[in-house]
């Protein structure tokens, strides 16, 4: 399966943020939104703690790999390559996604964090793997950022042959209308990491993105 094909499967994706986690084991943590249903998951730590990111990616990989579940680093590519991660995701302020695609070849994953409709068609004329589209909401782990709102989510939809996550501020409570919106695949942070029940969160998440994905079906028959 090529990776745009498989990045097309994914409609619940993980982050595992050094941040949001608090005291919580972030492998642990990452296994949880696993088993709930996560089709991918990424680390970020946003405060450039390396070990942190290599030491916690070399225990969580092999587990993951057993569960089918592909893992992402975010920023750092050395990372990847050290631990023999599955990609990388890029923000617009990180390494250019052509060179990073140079170091890391064609087989691993690259996605591209954009803020509008401009950034989108940009990061799609690179070659990225997907492209994360946000903050639809406002968010306490993008404060730099405002919301983009649902409409965006249309708009680069319509414009790009790449998968769309949307990301930011996504819930339970919101994450139907993201869906209605166009919305096929979401990336949460905190609606997991900052859970009481990470399994039970991502597995609720997963079923309402599967129900809504059948009735937006079935509405269009």
């Amino acid at each position: 399966m090529s990776n745009r094909r498989s990045c097309s499967t994914w409609r619940l994706y993980a982050i595992v943020d050094r941040a949001a986690l608090g005291s919580r084991d972030p492998v642990e943590t990452a296994l949880a939104a696993s088993r709930g249903g996560a089709d991918v998951i990424q680390l970020r730590d946003k405060s450039g703690t390396a070990r942190w990111l290599m030491e916690t990616a070399a225990m969580l990989l092999p587990q993951l790999r057993r569960l089918g579940v592909p893992l992402m680093i975010n920023d750092r590519i050395d990372i990847v390559q050290l631990v023999g991660a599955d990609g990388v995701h890029l923000g617009q302020e990180d390494l250019p996604v052509a060179q990073a695609r140079k170091l890391l070849g064609p087989s691993r994953l690259i996605g591209k964090s954009t803020h509008s409709l401009e950034q989108a068609l940009s990061a799609a004329s690179e070659p990225v793997d997907y492209l994360a589209v946000g903050p639809i909401f406002a968010t306490p782990t993008k404060p730099d950022y405002g919301s983009v709102g649902l409409e965006l989510i249309g708009s680069v939809a319509g414009r790009v042959n790449h998968s769309v996550v949307c990301i930011g501020g996504i819930e339970e409570g919101n994450v139907q209308a993201v869906r209605q919106a166009g919305g096929r695949c979401v990336a949460v942070v905190r609606a997991i990491c900052a859970a009481a029940d990470p399994e039970q969160a991502a597995r609720t998440l997963k079923r309402h993105l599967t129900q809504s994905r059948r009735t937006t079906t079935k509405a269009t028959v």
